[in-house]
């Protein structure tokens, strides 16, 4: 079974309170809400350390997000969805935020 993480920006996102799981066949998918990049990053370790092999960022990570995201993976696959500016963000890439 594939474990699987999308990690989303959110103002007052609280990684704690803001997650959900979902269970295929196939893949074990957790859904974790981030207020800034540095909370993506504790997030990303924490996950890597349970066994997590894939993540995807939301639209709201900018290159220097991903960047970031992608160094606190280590090995694990990285990717992301991407848009200049995110409509949930303000219309501003976190790289302008975070």
């Amino acid at each position: 079974m594939l474990k699987a993480a999308f990690i989303f920006l959110a103002p007052g996102a609280e990684p704690s309170q803001h997650k959900a799981d979902v269970q295929t066949p196939e893949v074990e998918l957790k859904v974790v809400g981030v207020q800034d990049y540095q909370a993506a990053e504790e997030v990303i370790r924490k996950l890597v350390s349970e066994g997590v092999k894939a993540i995807e960022l939301c639209g709201g990570f900018g290159h220097e997000g991903v960047a970031r995201a992608t160094r606190a993976a280590g090995n694990v696959a990285v990717g992301a969805v991407r848009f200049d500016v995110h409509p949930g963000l303000n219309c501003k890439s976190g790289d302008s935020l975070f």
